[in-house]
């Protein structure tokens, strides 16, 4: 059981790194859409990486489900089910990935992929899509914290 952690946690760390690379990119692109807030190709380009950004999170929690096989039965509910799941202790199991912080933080970018998906006549706000680039930034701090606790409290599951 211990390599198979460590090679869980060294999979967790390689999509931590792309997820920082998702981050280097929201963040200049935000920048310029400040300066240009009318820009309507570069509000879908920030908001196409936000999208990016909770699916690249949603594969890093699917490491986690898929190693301590937690199935998630329902496919209607899939993706609330695997975000609610990280929020949890299994006893015995594993233990949480997400604080209530982080968790409200990335269900907020959840429903905003949701929408993103699914909204083919919808013309996205700059100001919203700011705030959420915004938001994200703060989830990676928040999330960073929670990151380390969650591998630092899987050493008594080796």
């Amino acid at each position: 059981m211990e390599e198979r952690l460590i090679v869980l946690i060294a999979e967790l760390d390689a999509q931590w790194h792309q997820i920082e690379k998702l981050y280097l990119s929201i963040v200049e692109k935000n920048k310029l859409l400040q300066k240009e807030m009318n820009n309507e190709d570069l509000t879908n380009s920030l908001a196409f990486k936000l999208h990016n950004l909770y699916s690249a999170y949603e594969d890093m929690f699917k490491l986690i489900v898929d190693f301590f096989e937690n199935q998630i039965e329902h496919f209607s509910r899939y993706h609330t089910d695997l975000l609610k799941r990280m929020l949890i202790d299994i006893d015995g199991i594993r233990p949480k990935l997400l604080s209530e912080k982080s968790f409200t933080l990335l269900d907020e970018l959840r429903g905003f992929r949701h929408v993103f998906r699914h909204a083919y006549s919808y013309v996205l706000e700059a100001e919203r899509v700011i705030k959420l680039a915004e938001k994200s930034e703060i989830l990676k701090e928040v999330f960073l914290k929670d990151f380390n606790d969650f591998k630092n409290n899987l050493r008594p599951f080796a």
